[in-house]
């Protein structure tokens, strides 16, 4: 993101040998200030850590505003350095101008980030996030289906497979044979794959497992994201944002849905701090609603999704059961995406 503070432009006025030295003098002095502010919240944390009354989702919240904040900071001094090496003067200033407005909504983004973690530890509670995962609370994710009752609302029985269409896009989601060891579960592989006119835009491995009380627990993902270049006829992979593992990096699982939802549950669905934070709330278990493909009467549940990431972005997404998701509908746009064929 970033660029353009007043000192380097300053700078053009003085001689070239002067100011590089004015440059890098300036350069050494912000980058001790930063190594001094992150030793200094270094030592608040380990502190805050030993007295902070228990307040522990407020404390994460806390760290990952501040670790917004250095990625914004990263990110202008990266995008200032490109912007110099801008030869025509009317490019440059406004390379430097765009990533001053990038630093500018980096840091209102941080903020508004902070807001949503902060009101998801009011929902939550403040304990630290330390979901238990045993192994031997897990069944075979091969048998569900068989030996083993699938979760209604999240069916992962192998073979199965969902369309998607909304917009421009479609969505096919498909349960695999495949599975992943992870933290000692056997998680079931479930490929989600996105079209947008015929060309695939985003493949994505999820990894699941479910529980023996009937909970759905979700693991990580990979996910590739890939971009067709104009006058090309071949897409190229550009990205493997969101992709994270649970166990690895710190990042833990949690449930993605339960066995019994219940009006008024709130509960995290993921939890890579930075990467992946998504959360959702129980609105319905005796809702009514139709997609071209399936329908409930009566017993659609209803649950809101969002991600402290994402602080304005909102999903309702409706579930049958025994049919599992049919529908999401984006609240401020009122766009939907439909069950539109689904192999039982």
């Amino acid at each position: 993101m970033l660029s353009n503070d007043s000192r380097p432009h300053r700078s053009r006025n003085r001689t070239p040998g002067r100011r590089s030295m004015g440059l890098a003098s300036w350069l050494a002095t912000a980058l001790l200030a930063s190594v001094l502010t992150l030793g200094a919240f270094a030592q608040d944390a380990v502190s805050g850590d030993r007295d902070n009354d228990g307040k522990f989702c407020t404390a994460t919240a806390e760290a990952a505003l501040e670790a917004c904040g250095n990625e914004v900071r990263d990110d202008f001094w990266i995008a200032q350095g490109n912007c110099i090496n801008v030869s025509n003067p009317g490019d440059r200033n406004k390379c430097f101008k765009l990533a001053e407005e990038e630093r500018a909504e980096g840091s209102e983004l941080c903020e508004a980030q902070l807001g949503a973690r902060l009101d998801l530890c009011g929902a939550l509670g403040e304990a630290r996030y330390d979901p238990k995962f045993d192994p031997k609370d897990f069944v075979d994710p091969l048998e569900i289906g068989n030996s083993v009752a699938p979760n209604p609302y999240f069916p992962l029985e192998q073979g199965r497979k969902w369309v998607y269409e909304g917009g421009d896009e479609t969505i096919t989601v498909t349960v695999t044979s495949a599975t992943k060891l992870i933290g000692g579960v056997t998680c079931l592989v479930v490929n989600d794959t996105v079209e947008e006119d015929g060309v695939v835009t985003e493949d994505t491995d999820d990894w699941y497992a479910q529980d023996v009380t009937g909970n759905v627990w979700y693991c990580g993902e990979i996910s590739l994201e890939f971009d067709l270049p104009d006058g090309e006829d071949i897409s190229e992979l550009v990205g493997v944002e969101g992709s994270w593992k649970a166990f690895r990096d710190f990042a833990k699982p949690d449930i993605l849905m339960e066995a019994t939802p219940r009006v008024g549950d709130v509960y995290r669905q993921e939890m890579a701090l930075g990467d992946a934070e998504d959360a959702a709330e129980v609105l319905s278990v005796t809702a009514s609603e139709a997609a071209p493909a399936a329908s409930c009467d009566g017993d659609c549940l209803i649950t809101l999704d969002f991600t402290p990431l994402e602080p304005d972005v909102f999903e309702y997404k409706y579930y049958a059961p025994g049919v599992g998701l049919i529908l999401e509908v984006d609240p401020e746009t009122s766009e939907r995406l439909e069950l539109v064929d689904m192999t039982p």
